[in-house]
């Protein structure tokens, strides 16, 4: 700064916060981020501190907000509705509470609240009943949304009675004289509430959907969000919109005295008005900095966007003593949380494969802090969420971080947009395995389909070995990730090979647990063909579709040399099924990898095909599974109905033949009582297959 002569700076300053509050207040497409904002503001602050000489009329320092939009009208505020002065550290809180003890000549309660992160509001009751809905504007004139603000169900249209008792005619300069309908002065009782119109997360969220859906433009945050509903021109879209009220103080309150804020807000909701839950009364410092560590900590867990606290000094005389600067309060601060949005640049866009074959765009950004951590990498998510942002390499972006969220990008800033930036797009083939990319109708995900990318490797194992596929005991999430780090494991196939040796070599692996995992391996050879099927991970193949897979071609060379016609034709496995089989077997990868475990010793062995039996045919018969059997898992209980021709289905309904209920079976029981399905306790279940299984009985009282 020291080679740009002063007065340039200063204008510098000013001409970029005066376009940002007009994009952010008055068109709501805000080009900086808060953080950005606030350390720009404090700087041109701390230079016209420094030379009083050079403050111009225009600077952002000698207003509040931005002019108010033509369109809606203007009211002018009895009195000014001035803005906060922010603090972000400790230090400049004790500076804050130094100055109030000093006036105050002894210790200081403060009253803390929520900072949200809406558009403040003054709301003007005559009578009981409200008059005058106005945005605060530049501090002095706001935007008159009465029409809108009548919308919003949590505003009252009259307070409780229609002239509260305590408000009562006083003498006063300031209140108006009317003329009433007979033609008679009568004295007008006023309050003026202020607050803040905001938009849950929730109901946030849920507009974008709608909004996307309808191809619409999308909100980047709940302020903006409220901020364009409430400022309508047509109070039907308002009335259309989410949007929720908190008040939190008063202006001119006539018939009113209150001594301390804590009673502006106890008498506020006592007239039905929504004041916040989050308030907190502090003794000294030390409780309003431990009120605002906990509001931090608690800052995701609330329905609704905080920046930060507000500090009030409670005392109401206290606070006249004090005064005020020219945009700010001398009595009230607000202490600000660290940013969740930052302003950066993408360097580059990256595709990231993950475990399930999913590829993830992500944004390399140029590193930037935010919410107490550095954050050079955000998700992109899909290339429709790319199509939509129109995100490009080279732009400026607002990044946002909540809690532990990965950091994602909300918006492009197009006017810093460089010239001869191109639309990005996924690759088609896989970055880490070369596989040509898939991506199903009407999804949004791009996957790599082949089961021997190494991305996807740990996952596969992880699948492979579960019990209901090839059930190799001992071989769960820890040791496919220390296999696979090890380098021991590079394709499923080479699970066969392991040695005892290898394994001993490995770190909490002993004797008896490399035998008993080279035994389980062994023993997993001998398995059936739907479990196989079931094993290879192919999408939207579960446990019944592979039974169906494997009862229909009878053979793993016949399922993979199948047409799309002929899997088609399988009952039970519709195109998008039947699409995703063919897919995976025309991948060479995947034939090698089933060829390879196939020639490791792997035998899958054919169904044994449905026959009636004699305890009643199950052909056709459809059951539902509910509760824990002793003798059984889920998986082998729905493995041996489907053996036998049986169907087994989640929800009970009148086409249920069966429910199999054992331990603690649930609103299913229920269910088929009230249907008067056939209930079969474990026995019963056991003598329906024709005593194959001889499980320990369990008998319940139905």
């Amino acid at each position: 700064m020291s080679d740009t002569p002063i007065h340039e700076r200063l204008q510098r300053l000013r001409d970029a916060l005066n376009e940002a509050n007009y994009r952010y207040y008055v068109l709501d497409q805000p080009t900086l981020s808060d953080a950005e904002y606030d350390r720009l503001l404090v700087e041109l602050t701390e230079l016209e501190t420094v030379y009083p000489d050079l403050v111009t009329p225009d600077s952002p320092t000698q207003r509040v907000g931005a002019a108010p939009r033509s369109e809606l009208g203007t009211v002018q505020h009895s009195l000014p509705m001035v803005s906060l002065l922010s603090i972000f550290t400790e230090a400049e809180l004790r500076t804050f509470d130094d100055q109030c003890r000093k006036e105050a000549d002894g210790p200081v309660e403060y009253w803390a609240e929520p900072k949200f992160d809406g558009l403040a509001i003054e709301l003007v009751y005559v009578n009981g009943l409200l008059e005058i809905a106005a945005t605060r504007g530049d501090g002095v004139t706001g935007e008159n949304v009465t029409e809108n603000v009548r919308t919003i169900k949590q505003v009252p249209l009259r307070l409780r009675g229609a002239i509260p008792e305590t408000l009562t005619p006083g003498p006063s300069p300031m209140r108006p004289q009317t003329v009433s309908g007979r033609g008679e002065l009568e004295a007008e009782v006023r309050l003026e509430v202020r607050g803040e119109i905001y938009m849950r997360l929730a109901d946030f969220e849920a507009l974008n959907e709608r909004r996307a859906a309808a191809e619409e433009a999308l909100f980047a945050n709940p302020r903006n969000a409220a901020a364009g509903s409430l400022r309508q021109l047509d109070s039907n879209i308002t009335a259309s919109r989410p949007l929720a009220f908190f008040t939190y103080d008063v202006g001119i309150h006539e018939g009113l005295d209150f001594a301390a804020q804590a009673d502006v807000t106890a008498t506020l909701g006592r007239y039905g008005l929504p004041t916040n839950d989050q308030t907190r009364l502090c003794a000294d410092l030390d409780e309003v900095l431990a009120y605002h560590a906990d509001m931090l900590a608690r800052r995701d867990a609330l329905p609704y966007e905080i920046d930060g606290v507000v500090i009030k000094v409670n005392d109401r005389a206290l606070q006249e003593q004090m005064g005020a600067r020219s945009r700010s309060p001398r009595w009230a601060v607000a202490f600000k949380f660290p940013p969740r949005q930052e302003t950066t640049v993408i360097n580059a866009i990256l595709p990231s494969v993950g475990r399930t074959g999913a590829i993830t765009p992500i944004a390399v950004l140029e590193p930037v802090h935010i919410g107490g951590v550095t954050v050079s990498r955000a998700t992109l998510h899909n290339q429709d969420e790319i199509d939509r942002k129109d995100i490009r390499e080279g732009d400026t972006v607002l990044v946002q971080r909540a809690g532990d969220v990965i950091p994602q990008v909300v918006m492009v800033i197009l006017e810093k947009r460089p010239e001869g930036s191109v639309p990005y797009h996924l690759p088609d083939q896989c970055p880490v395995c070369g596989t040509p990319t898939v991506r199903e109708e009407g999804e949004a995900v791009t996957k790599c389909p082949s089961v021997d990318c190494p991305a996807q490797l740990e996952r596969c194992i992880q699948h492979y070995a579960s019990r209901s596929a090839l059930d190799i005991e001992g071989l769960g999430e820890k040791w496919a990730a220390i296999l696979t780090g090890r380098g021991l494991v590079r394709h499923l196939y080479d699970l066969y090979a392991l040695t005892k040796e290898q394994l001993l070599d490995l770190d909490r692996m002993g004797d008896k647990s490399a035998e008993n995992l080279l035994a389980a391996l062994e023993k997993s050879k001998q398995t059936t063909l739907a479990r196989f099927i079931f094993g290879l991970g192919i999408t939207h193949v579960g446990v019944t579709v592979a039974q169906l897979l494997a009862d229909a071609f009878g053979g793993m060379q016949a399922l993979m040399d199948a047409t799309g016609e002929q899997l088609e034709a399988v009952a039970g496995i519709g195109p998008e099924i039947a699409g995703q089989v063919h897919e995976f077997f025309a991948q060479d990868r995947n034939r090698e990898v089933v060829e390879r475990l196939l020639a490791a010793g792997v035998a899958p062995q054919a169904p044994v095909r449905p026959t009636l039996l004699s305890g009643g045919g199950l052909i056709g018969k459809i059951f539902v599974l509910t509760g824990g059997l002793a003798g059984f898992t889920r998986e082998q209980a729905a493995e041996a109905i489907t053996a036998r021709g049986g169907k087994v289905t989640s929800s009970v309904s009148k086409k249920t033949d069966y429910v199999v209920a054992g331990a603690d079976p649930g609103s299913k029981l229920a269910k088929a009582q009230e249907l008067g399905v056939t209930v079969l306790d474990e026995a019963g279940f056991v003598a329906l297959l024709g005593g194959e299984e001889q499980p320990t009985e369990l008998t319940l009282d139905f």
